[in-house]
């Protein structure tokens, strides 16, 4: 039986996806002071009692020519939030907005137009869901609560002890293991196989720097003892050693009681992706949720984060993720690369991601796989609405991927598509060819050169390409069915709780 992932080993060299090549393997005076915090104070009454009709009639006699989006955030438990930060972003043309919530903890965005629009609520150690609305006309209010979850803001002098709430108080206990296939699922579904990729690549991620091993409380006082850390430490390698032995049962048991001891980013990253590997979706949700709100600043952390996020079909929020990991180290490739392809195998276009692989191929010029993933992106939005002055631009990425990189099988086939679309049959044919001679086992790239040939008349040569896609798809489907078999799924309890949603 071939072994998972040597964590370890994987450690000392780059991801396998973060070589630049576009394969991607899938491809102030006293007094004053007072008086104004008690005026302030006044405010945050009257404003805590003021229904949110009255407010929503103040919005649109100001801005009664535009949409209205307003809310409140408040916590869990009813508490309203106030100096949250919402953030609001248009589907359709991924440029964020922000503003602050009141001392009532009351939102609003003014003269907008219509459209679908995606809010999120942040403050430190907290983060709402992703709501959506949707404004159809002209003038329109919309009412939008935000709900932040976790049980309150991480207090930076606080130290572990409210960061590792989640881990001291575990909501789940993971049993046993089954048969990963025993849960469905097809070879030819993109977005599960996208989701499986981007759990064995979570695997690879790296730290960026040593400040990541305690806390960001800065609390020396507040660190393990040196026994606690070094227990912690004993107990991940034997993790480590029990995942190459094919006991990931052992070895997730091991990795949460390192996390228990020693709170550390390394520590919360390997528990989570033991989770998410063994298809623990929402138990990894969970504690990568925690491992942000401890380590805000960890990039693998928020990148494993968004792809916990799109395994449970939470896409939208998964993009708005890795872009904020993209954000931290926008020289840094990995998000890049998850948010890429994340945006291929989504239904729909996905916030933010279009403009944040634009700065990639910005940054990166002279990278095949910055320009062909921002090509994509820019025609994931093409399904919708097309354009042929965008198709054009992103047939100028194309080519200029294939330049770079001969080898880029990927760009060859979208070349082909794009002049399949516009009958030049020819074209295609060439371009489908050349990405077969640089991924010989690319079935999509046979199956359209097939049908190529059979637009120009020539079906022998159609018949061969066919027969060659179903014998790849053939053996696609049994790697797959393998590697599945290979990779045990957790069963999880949640003791005196409902079970947790299955993903969409």
């Amino acid at each position: 039986m071939k072994k998972l992932p040597d964590r370890s080993s994987e450690a000392a060299k780059p991801s396998a996806i973060a070589n630049g090549s576009c394969r991607l393997r899938l491809c102030s005076a006293g007094g004053i002071e007072r008086c104004l915090r008690s005026a302030l104070g006044v405010v945050a009454v009257l404003m805590s009692v003021w229904p949110p009709a009255a407010l929503a009639q103040q919005a649109s006699s100001q801005r009664s020519d535009g949409v209205v989006i307003q809310g409140t955030v408040h916590s869990a438990d009813g508490k309203l939030a106030s100096g949250a930060t919402v953030r609001l972003e248009r589907k359709d043309d991924s440029s964020p907005v922000e503003t602050k919530t009141n001392a009532a903890g009351v939102f609003s965005f003014s003269a907008l137009g219509t459209g679908s629009y995606v809010l999120i609520a942040e403050m430190p150690g907290m983060r709402s869901r992703t709501a959506a609305a949707v404004a159809s006309s002209k003038g329109e209010q919309k009412q939008v609560d935000l709900v932040l979850e976790g049980s309150g803001p991480v207090d930076s002098s606080a130290g572990f002890s409210q960061a590792m709430e989640f881990a001291d108080k575990p909501s789940f206990t993971v049993a046993g293991v089954t048969d990963w296939t025993a849960v469905g699922g097809h070879g030819s579904d993109s977005t599960l196989r996208t989701s499986e990729y981007l759990a064995r690549e979570t695997l690879t991620l790296k730290p960026e720097d040593a400040g990541h091993g305690v806390s960001g409380s800065g609390s020396e006082g507040s660190a393990p003892g040196v026994s606690s850390r070094a227990a912690a430490d004993g107990h991940r390698l034997a993790g480590e050693q029990d995942e190459k032995g094919s006991d990931p049962l052992a070895a997730v048991h091991e990795f949460e009681q390192a996390a228990r001891l020693d709170p550390s980013e390394q520590n919360y990253f390997e528990w989570g992706s033991e989770l998410l590997l063994h298809r623990a979706v929402w138990q990894a949700l969970e504690v990568f949720q925690k491992g942000v709100a401890a380590y805000p600043k960890s990039a693998r952390m928020l990148t494993a984060l968004g792809t916990a996020l799109f395994a449970g079909a939470r896409y939208d929020e998964a993009a708005l993720r890795l872009c904020d990991a993209s954000d931290l180290n926008p020289a840094q490739i990995e998000p890049y690369i998850f948010m890429g392809k994340i945006e291929m195998a989504a239904p729909n276009p996905l916030p933010c991601i279009e403009r944040k692989l634009a700065r990639f191929a910005e940054l990166q010029p002279d990278n095949s796989l910055a320009n062909y993933l921002y090509a994509m992106a820019m025609l994931k939005r093409q399904e919708q609405s097309p354009d042929e002055k965008i198709m054009a631009q992103a047939e100028v990425l194309l080519t200029k991927a294939v330049i770079i990189d001969p080898k880029c099988a990927d760009a060859y086939l979208q070349l082909g598509i794009l002049s399949s679309s516009r009958r030049n049959f020819e074209a295609a044919i060439g371009f489908y060819t050349k990405a077969i001679e640089a991924n010989p086992e690319s079935a999509e790239a046979h199956y359209r050169l097939g049908a190529a040939y059979d637009r120009i008349g020539q079906p022998e040569k159609a018949n061969l390409e066919f027969q060659l896609h179903d014998k790849i798809k053939r053996r696609e489907a049994d790697e797959i069915e393998r590697q599945r078999r290979e990779v045990k799924q957790f069963l999880v309890v949640a003791p005196g709780k409902p079970g947790y949603p299955p993903a969409q």
